[in-house]
């Protein structure tokens, strides 16, 4: 991929990382399991909570690092190119596939949903608004992460091994 398309690539990546990290932050900083809970009681809501915020929170990270890691690209002097495109790389492996493939499995995408307009995201146990809200809200910022870094899904690996043999 030329280097200027992977300069815009990763400035608007790292854009929208700092939307999700701002999101994700007031929601962890503003809620705990007592209040997530509260009026659900069982087994069942306190492990879905603990899951999710347990998500939630390796999700953060992912993004974190790699929103510096992207800095770190931009601002060098000579822009290198190999440096963004596995920052990119990991961005989509690490951050896209969090989001989408949760450890815990407290929610899950349904693509039979994507089509008709209603949210694709669905939860394993109903969650309260604040929690369902945060999902949701940053489902459309990683959906458009994933469709901008398709590319590195598979191609970027295969272009690094073909450099390789030759």
């Amino acid at each position: 991929m030329p280097s200027t398309n992977v300069k815009q690539l990763s400035e608007s990546t790292r854009e929208k990382l700092k939307l999700a990290i701002g999101q994700l932050e007031t929601f962890l900083n503003e809620n705990a399991m007592p209040q997530l809970t509260a009026g659900h009681e069982g087994d069942d809501a306190a492990q879905f909570y603990k899951g999710l915020l347990a998500d939630l929170r390796h999700l953060l990270v992912f993004s974190e690092v790699s929103y510096e890691k992207l800095g770190v690209a931009l601002r060098r002097p000579n822009f290198d190119t190999e440096f963004a495109d596995r920052a990119l790389y990991e961005v989509y492996h690490q951050c896209v596939n969090a989001y989408f493939y949760p450890k815990n499995e407290g929610y899950s995408e349904d693509g039979r949903y994507a089509y008709t307009g209603q949210d694709a995201i669905r939860f394993l146990f109903k969650p309260v608004r604040a929690a369902r809200d945060i999902v949701l809200n940053i489902s459309k910022i990683y959906e458009e992460l994933r469709d901008d870094l398709a590319y590195y899904e598979s191609d970027y690996m295969t272009q690094l091994r073909m450099q390789r043999q030759k």
